[in-house]
C-alpha cells in the first residue's frame, strides 16, 4: 500500500503555476523594455512630434492671418509636454511588441481553433486604434479649432468707445499654453481611438457568445443614451465635436450588429454540419432574430 505526502501534491500543483508568473514576469518585462526604448526615441525628437501635432491648429491660425504661437505659463511646463508627447509616441511605437508579448503569454493555452479565432481580433485592434486616432487628428481637430477659434474679439486700434474717452474696442485672441493644446489633443486622439475599438469588442464578445445579433438590436434605445453620454464626457463642449463623436460610434454600433450576425451565422453553420443543431432550433433563433428586428 503506497502513501502520497500532501505536499507533494501542492508542488506539483504549484510548480505550474510558478512557471506561467516567471513568463509572465518575463513578458512584462520585455513589454516595459519597449515602451521605455520608443519613450527615449520619442524624447529625442520630442519637438518635431510637437509641430507636427500643432498642425491642425496651425492651419486654423494661419487661416484667420494669425501665427501660431503658443506659449509655456511655467518654467517647468516645456519638460512636461516633452513628457507627454514621449509618453504617447513611446507607447505607439512599442504597442505591436506589447501585443506579441502579450499573444506569446496566452496562445500557449489555447486550442487552434481558438487561436485562429482570437489572432485577427489581435490584428485588428491597433489598426482600429490608428483609424480613430487619424481620423480624431485628420477630421475632428481642425472642425473643433476652428469653432473654438471663431470666438476670438478683434479690436480697431484708435477707436473710440462713446463715452469712455481714450477707450479702444477690446482685443481677445487665442495665445495657447502648449500643455492645454496637447491635453486637448491627446484627449481627441484616445477618445476616437478607443471608441473605434467598439466593433473589435463587440465581434469578440459575439464570438464568445456573451452578446448576440438580437440582443445588441434591442438594446438600440440604451446605446444612444450610452453614446450620447460618452460624447459630453470625452469631448470639449462644443456641438460639433460631440454630433461627429456620436455619429461615427452609433455608426460602429451598427456595423458591430451586423458582424456578430455574421459570426452568429457562421457558428450555427459549423454546429449544423457537426449535428449539434436542428433546423427547429435555427428557426427559433431566426424567429426571434425578426421579432427585435
Amino acid at each position: 500500500m503506497s502513501t502520497t505526502n500532501p505536499r507533494d501534491d501542492i508542488d506539483d500543483k504549484g510548480a505550474p503555476l510558478i512557471e506561467h508568473l516567471a513568463e509572465l514576469r518575463s513578458r512584462l518585462i520585455k513589454s516595459v523594455f519597449a515602451f521605455v526604448v520608443g519613450m527615449v526615441l520619442c524624447f529625442t525628437v520630442a519637438t518635431p512630434i510637437f509641430n507636427f501635432l500643432t498642425a491642425p491648429l496651425c492651419d486654423a491660425l494661419a487661416s484667420r492671418g494669425q501665427d501660431c504661437d503658443l506659449i509655456f505659463i511655467s518654467p517647468q511646463e516645456g519638460f512636461f509636454v516633452a513628457i507627454k508627447v514621449s509618453l504617447l509616441g513611446g507607447f505607439m511605437l512599442s504597442f505591436p511588441v506589447i501585443a506579441a508579448q502579450m499573444w506569446r503569454f496566452v496562445a500557449p493555452g489555447l486550442y487552434r481553433s481558438e487561436k485562429n479565432a482570437f489572432l485577427p481580433f489581435l490584428v485588428a485592434s491597433p489598426f482600429m486604434f490608428f483609424l480613430g486616432a487619424s481620423f480624431a487628428f485628420y477630421v475632428v481637430t481642425p472642425l473643433a479649432y476652428n469653432f473654438f477659434l471663431g470666438f476670438q474679439q478683434f479690436g480697431a486700434g484708435g477707436e473710440v468707445i462713446e463715452g469712455v474717452p481714450g477707450a479702444a474696442p477690446l482685443s481677445v485672441v487665442f495665445q495657447g499654453s502648449a500643455q492645454e493644446y496637447l491635453n486637448l489633443t491627446i484627449k481627441f486622439i484616445v477618445a476616437f481611438g478607443l471608441c473605434f475599438q467598439l466593433p473589435v469588442l463587440l465581434t469578440l464578445m459575439g464570438k464568445a457568445g456573451l452578446v448576440s445579433e438580437a440582443g445588441l438590436r434591442a438594446g438600440r434605445k440604451w446605446a444612444i443614451v450610452g453614446i450620447l453620454t460618452l460624447a459630453a464626457l470625452v469631448t470639449p463642449p462644443d456641438v460639433i465635436t460631440q454630433v461627429i463623436l456620436f455619429a461615427v460610434v452609433y455608426g460602429l454600433y451598427e456595423i458591430s450588429i451586423r458582424l456578430v450576425g455574421y459570426v452568429e451565422r457562421k457558428r450555427n453553420e459549423e454546429l449544423r454540419r457537426e449535428g449539434l443543431l436542428d433546423d427547429e432550433d435555427d428557426e427559433i433563433f431566426q424567429d426571434e432574430l425578426e421579432d427585435e428586428k
